[in-house]
């Protein structure tokens, strides 16, 4: 499967969503980072509005920044991919460790790697509204909150496609 066909699968379908936990970790690594620097650019041009806006506010400041703007803009930009990716992954495996306990207490088998996977998964919409969001920039808390329910009801219709143990 390429990577548009996964995506287009994890929008709709539990069940694949469940049975993406079988695929290599090198297409859940693409899968992820294509996210990241999805993330990333739209990160990177918001930060050079804000300093565009920045600097019509303060003089001294254009002079310095015209200066170092070749040093600036490429360190920026590997620090916000970075970060972006710290986030994510950190975001991802704490609801993976959530989606253990939601496997064990539905008495179901599966290994860590496997929840992580079906929960990077489950996460798609997740993603996309968490895009929207930064695009809109609603920086609300309810925004949030929703996005986390989202994930854990998409990882909720997933597991229910993990064999039963014996």
């Amino acid at each position: 499967m390429n990577l548009f066909q996964i995506f287009k699968a994890s929008l709709h379908s539990p069940k694949k969503i469940a049975a993406f936990r079988l695929i290599p970790i090198g297409k859940v690594m693409q899968y992820i980072f294509s996210y990241i620097f999805i993330m990333t650019v739209i990160s990177f041009i918001f930060f050079m509005n804000g300093i565009s806006d920045q600097q019509t506010s303060m003089e001294g400041l254009l002079e310095y920044f015209s200066e170092i703007q070749w040093l600036l803009y490429p360190f920026a930009f590997l620090f916000l991919f970075v970060f972006n990716t710290l986030i994510i992954f950190v975001q991802i495996s704490i609801f993976a460790y959530i989606g253990s306990i939601i496997l064990y207490l539905r008495k179901r088998k599966g290994e860590y790697r496997h929840i992580w996977r079906t929960t990077l998964f489950a996460s798609t919409v997740p993603m996309l509204i968490a895009i929207l969001a930064i695009l809109l920039q609603w920086t609300s808390s309810y925004v949030q909150i929703a996005i986390y329910v989202i994930t854990l009801v998409y990882l909720l219709l997933a597991t229910k496609y993990y064999p039963i143990k014996r």
